[in-house]
């Protein structure tokens, strides 16, 4: 391992130069029989011990005295005065000298411990991580403690509609499986109903098993091995349902995913003619269970003429007294000619509907003649009326005129029920032409010119 790499954990400005190891760890990794460096400070790193510390202090290093050793084999000399003790002390200094220092020894401890101590939590940090992104799946080396910072990391992102296993902020360890499933939009029409939906599935088939869709027998607009892209699609879909159709006097149920009801109709083997039709609008959607029938119609038209009223237009006239009317003109109903629709439904006659109309005559309308002229007390105000025109209008002056329905007789053409209420006995042809002027008076100041509406006018000339 190179510095750059301690460096990488935090020891910079280490080096194995530094600690007098001419740049080889102090520490072998295995040993020499595996190939490591050699651990030659481990025997002094030992004796650091209390229980093997020397037991005879150290003395301050002395200017060294020259002894003269004894060759091997040569015969025994004795050491000058004080040679033996001297020769003690000096051996003694010897092994102090060759013996490891302590304190230079702990600092290279510490670095190789420290080493030692990263490299594990680098092994422990690193995971193994299989991430699986829509069904893509791959094997990964990461950091990341959870899984939003190592989707984070590998640039995946999600949305609402996605769905991510384990859910984001869990934590990870080595050998966890993520998978992002990401959400596609479908604009699906289930049964005439329009809906806005979301799937993670691939195709159309996982989509209706996702969404819980049963698909047995149902129309789909698109294959089920359809697969859907990130942008969605759109699918329309008719499940299976039972529809009873009544005609003809019997029932038919059927299994069926049709989209409209005469579709459905057709289906079951029922032919429409003319201006047959059915109890729910053709066109409209099916539902599972319902029950429609049949109207067998056959129609004709129905021609009828209608009178048309007249309206009636009134003047006040005030040479004529009050409560009396004059009729100028005679109104005419018109006539219109009306067109009805007749159908008969399933045998039974149903009510003319009107469908069309033209005039043929227009109505003429009736003119009248009103009086506001005060009434008279008495006859006697009517004495210096024109009785004598009035007369030869009516019967030609004739006192024993009968008109031809037998109805009005006498000069003024009285009915007998109005000349027995004003007091006059039998038949008024056969009364004297004065009584008849005089009764014709007192019919006047009752009811003024209206019992003559046609010759009345004379009255005034």
């Amino acid at each position: 391992m190179s510095n750059s790499q301690y460096e990488t954990f935090g020891l910079t400005g280490t080096s194995f130069e530094d600690r007098g190891t001419g740049g080889q760890p102090p520490y072998g990794v295995g040993g020499p029989d595996r190939g490591g460096y050699v651990d030659t400070y481990r025997p002094a790193y030992e004796s650091l011990a209390v229980s093997e510390a020397p037991t005879e202090p150290i003395l301050p290093r002395q200017k060294p005295t020259l002894v003269r050793t004894q060759a091997l084999g040569d015969p025994a000399e004795e050491p000058r005065s004080g040679g033996r003790a001297a020769a003690r002390r000096a051996a003694r200094r010897r092994r102090t000298a060759e013996r490891p220092d302590p304190l230079r020894l702990l600092p290279q401890a510490l670095v190789v411990a420290f080493l030692a101590g990263g490299a594990s939590a680098f092994v422990a940090s690193d995971k193994a991580i299989e991430l699986s992104v829509d069904g893509k799946a791959r094997t990964l080396h990461t950091f990341a403690d959870d899984v939003t910072e190592l989707l984070a990391e590998e640039g995946v992102r999600v949305g609402a509609h996605d769905v991510v296993a384990p859910a984001p902020g869990a934590e990870l360890t080595s050998g966890d499986e993520i998978a992002v499933h990401y959400g596609r939009p479908v604009r699906l029409t289930l049964d005439g109903q329009p809906h806005e939906v979301w799937t993670t599935a691939h195709t159309v088939d996982g989509a209706l098993q996702q969404l819980g869709v049963r698909a047995e027998g149902a129309y789909l607009s698109t294959s089920r091995s359809q697969r859907i892209g990130r942008q969605g699609l759109t699918l329309a879909v008719r499940t299976e349902r039972t529809v009873t159709i009544m005609a003809d006097g019997r029932a038919r149920t059927i299994r069926t995913n049709a989209a409209t009801v005469g579709e459905a109709v057709e289906e079951a083997g029922i032919t429409l003619h003319g201006e047959d039709t059915t109890s729910v609008p053709s066109g409209s959607f099916p539902r599972d269970g319902q029950t429609v029938s049949v109207m067998r119609i056959t129609g004709s038209q129905e021609v009828r003429e209608e009178a048309i009223p007249f309206r009636t237009t009134r003047t006040n006239d005030p040479s004529l007294f009050h409560g009396t009317e004059v009729v100028d003109r005679a109104g005419e109903p018109g006539t219109r000619r009306v067109t009805y629709q007749v159908r008969t439904v399933n045998g039974v006659r149903q009510k003319p509907r009107r469908v069309g109309d033209e005039v043929v005559r227009e109505p003429r309308g009736q003119v009248v003649r009103v009086g506001t002229k005060p009434r008279p007390d008495s006859t006697q105000d009517a004495d210096h009326l024109n009785w004598s025109g009035l007369a030869e209008c009516e019967s030609g002056g004739r006192p024993g005129a009968v008109d031809p329905s037998g109805t009005y007789g006498g000069l003024y053409q009285f009915d007998t029920h109005t000349w027995h209420t004003l007091g006059g006995s039998g038949r008024p042809q056969d009364a004297p032409a004065a009584e008849q002027t005089r009764r014709a008076k007192k019919l006047y100041v009752r009811r003024g010119t209206s019992p003559w509406p046609h010759c009345g006018a004379h009255l005034h000339d």
